[in-house]
């Protein structure tokens, strides 16, 4: 049998189905229902944030975001190159420029110290990524961005019922933007989220993901159709009755792979920043090939041969892939350059056996 980086949490098909009836007996099964507005609730309350809208993909929130403040066409936002390419594309797409801040080598998340030396008269934004689960230095980010005037909205597509010195990463920034997708921690089979302390960005983000209607015969704004349906709530709802022991079971796992990967030479795992209380929504190795004997390109293709999946994540990085280029060098970001040739995340998720676990480590460690 297969084993993925990763595998979709479900509830049994009985509770979803429970969850699903008052959708058939009302018919509305989109535009901001009962559920919809049920699982909204239950998510302010579970992730500890004052407002919270709903999305149908975290793509769709972090570009309505963007939306949100009205930045000018080719305003600059400071972003990092280690991520997927939905952060670089949702910027792109809103007719801003992403510039390439690097990133620290031991979490993967922006290198705040090097943050100023890119903020030009063009800079109106900053754009981090909680990584695998772990946060950026969020007070060092904020300081800078209130000297400077700056918004910061975070990519929290990882950052699932994260906390730092107990407080939800929601409240960190002018925004955050969570993801839902299937593969992640939580999910609502597709979806997303945008969480904001400033209620005058409520009206804004409702409208911009109903095509921008003020009302039935007023349209404010030029929107999209981003609205997260009835029957993905529903998911949602279920989901979250089960999160917690699903995160637990990830932190079983993720201490498994510490005890049998963090001795080895040559492997290096994440650290943590402190206070940060993580979601284990991944479980990267750095493969140093000097000390280890071998790359990374190696040990994954091994692992394929065992028909275990893991996943070179995130590679190449984003100033590597094609469509961007010709705009920013990798060797302007030399530790996130190195990091994406390098990294691998082993396969986790709470229905994974610690057996399999040990034998995936077996692998990894044996196969020099």
């Amino acid at each position: 049998m297969s084993t993925f980086v990763t595998q979709s949490s479900l509830p049994s098909l009985e509770e979803y189905m429970e969850e699903i009836r008052p959708i058939f007996d009302s018919k509305w099964i989109t535009n901001m229902g009962p559920v919809y507005k049920k699982m909204q609730h239950q998510l302010i309350e579970y992730l500890d944030v004052p407002e919270l809208s709903l999305f149908v993909n975290g793509h769709m929130a972090l570009e309505m975001g963007l939306q949100t403040f009205d930045f000018p066409a080719g305003s600059e936002v400071i972003t990092t190159p280690y991520t997927f390419v939905s952060t670089t594309h949702a910027i792109t797409r809103q007719n801003l420029v992403p510039v390439f801040c690097d990133i620290n080598p031991d979490d993967y998340t922006m290198d705040a110290s090097k943050i100023e030396e890119l903020i030009t008269d063009k800079t109106v934004a900053i754009m981090p990524v909680h990584v695998y689960g772990n946060l950026c230095d969020v007070e060092k980010i904020q300081e800078i961005a209130d000297r400077h005037g700056l918004k910061v909205l975070y990519d929290g597509a990882h950052a699932f019922g994260v906390k730092y010195k107990g407080v939800g990463v929601g409240n960190f920034g002018d925004m955050c933007m969570y993801s839902f997708h299937a593969t992640k921690v939580f999910n609502t089979i597709e979806g997303g989220a945008i969480a904001f302390k400033d209620k005058k960005y409520q009206m804004r983000l409702h409208e911009l993901k109903n095509f921008g209607i003020h009302e039935e015969d007023c349209v404010m704004d030029v929107g999209g159709n981003a609205k997260m349906d009835e029957f993905r709530a529903a998911m949602g709802i279920c989901n979250l009755r089960h999160v917690d022991e699903n995160i637990a079971k990830r932190k079983a796992i993720a201490e498994k792979y510490d005890e049998l990967l963090g001795v080895v030479d040559g492997i290096r795992i994440q650290s943590v920043r402190d206070g940060v209380k993580t979601n284990y929504a991944y479980y990267p190795v750095y493969i140093d090939s000097a000390a280890f004997g071998e790359n990374r390109d190696s040990v994954y293709k091994r692992l394929e041969e065992s028909d275990i999946h893991a996943r070179r994540y995130f590679y190449p990085a984003s100033n590597d892939l094609d469509c961007y280029r010709t705009r920013m060098h990798v060797q302007e970001t030399p530790v996130a350059h190195d990091t994406s040739l390098n990294i691998l995340c082993l396969p986790i998720y709470p229905n994974l056996a610690i057996e399999e676990v040990e034998h995936i480590c077996d692998i990894v460690r044996n196969g020099r």
